[in-house]
């Protein structure tokens, strides 16, 4: 889903990584990594959406298309019926990996 973006799966992959680290341990971990995950997604909602501001401010047809197509894609993989769907792998790797 977002494989034209890999900065925002580099930032996604660090989120994942910090539960390991985390100080708190008392919450779940799955959890602790839903919740990552939902607030770095929801970071991108709200870049791709500034984005999307600045450049309808241009009036420029393909660069207004593209910045929307963006924000789309990036609302999709916050939605719990889009990315945030299957996520049973990620739940069996904290069952195995506390």
């Amino acid at each position: 889903m977002l494989k034209d973006y890999p900065e925002h799966i580099e930032r996604l992959q660090e989120a994942l990584n910090s539960v390991e680290h985390r100080r708190i341990k008392s919450d779940p971990p799955f959890e602790t990594a839903v919740w990552l995950l939902e607030d770095c997604l929801d970071g991108f909602i709200s870049e791709a959406r500034i984005h999307l501001a600045a450049v309808e401010a241009s009036c420029e047809a393909r660069s207004i298309a593209k910045a929307d197509e963006k924000f789309k894609l990036m609302f999709r993989a916050r939605s719990g019926n889009g990315g945030m769907k299957g996520l049973h792998e990620l739940y069996e790797y904290f069952q195995v990996n506390p």
